[in-house]
């Protein structure tokens, strides 16, 4: 819980009707596989960047700045009755890209997340193949300053391992990383 300093005040301002609505618990209690499982949680996070096969980085920066890491998110994931990431399509005023072709660090895999969120809009990715995933994911969520790019790297990476299951171009990949690291931007 970890609200603005703008929430914050919000909060205890309104205190006694977010205590009819809100229930902190501590961690030891709300980080436990077992009881997120047997409540059936539904488990809203957020995601730093999640990539077009689902799968989520929610703690490092560029795959190495640690921006996040007080943990449970993944208890939530792996146990949740529900999973659902939420993120801007874009971050740095449209340089980057929330959505890449693949994590530069994976703390969440694809297996573990149902629904996608952006400003843009859902992606519910609940029994899809990692390419079904993929577009259902850059049509519903990805920025369109974006979604052309991560369309032609869906399509290459297709064509080049003949459809593969989880079709990679592995010398492009973190590409758009490295493009921003050098460049500033993940556009071309």
């Amino acid at each position: 819980f970890s609200p603005s300093p703008a929430g914050l005040e919000r909060f205890y301002k309104n205190i006694d009707s977010y205590r009819k609505i809100m229930m902190l618990r501590p961690q030891e209690i709300a980080n436990s596989p077992e009881v997120a499982r047997r409540i059936g949680v539904i488990a809203m996070n957020t995601a730093i960047e999640l990539d077009i096969y689902g799968n989520v980085n929610s703690t490092h920066i560029m795959g190495s700045k640690m921006m996040n890491g007080i943990g449970g998110s993944g208890d939530f994931a792996r146990n949740a009755y529900l999973t659902c990431f939420f993120s801007t399509s874009t971050a740095k005023n449209g340089a980057i890209s929330s959505i890449v072709p693949m994590v530069s660090h994976a703390d969440h895999s694809e297996h573990d997340v149902d629904i996608f969120v952006t400003e843009l809009g859902v992606a519910d990715v609940r029994g899809l193949s990692p390419r079904e995933r993929a577009r259902v994911i850059i049509e519903n969520c990805a920025h369109p300053d974006y979604k052309p790019m991560l369309m032609d790297y869906l399509e290459r990476a297709e064509a080049a391992t003949k459809c593969a299951h989880t079709p990679h171009i592995l010398s492009e990949a973190l590409s758009w990383h490295t493009r921003f690291l050098e460049t500033g931007s993940m556009k071309k």
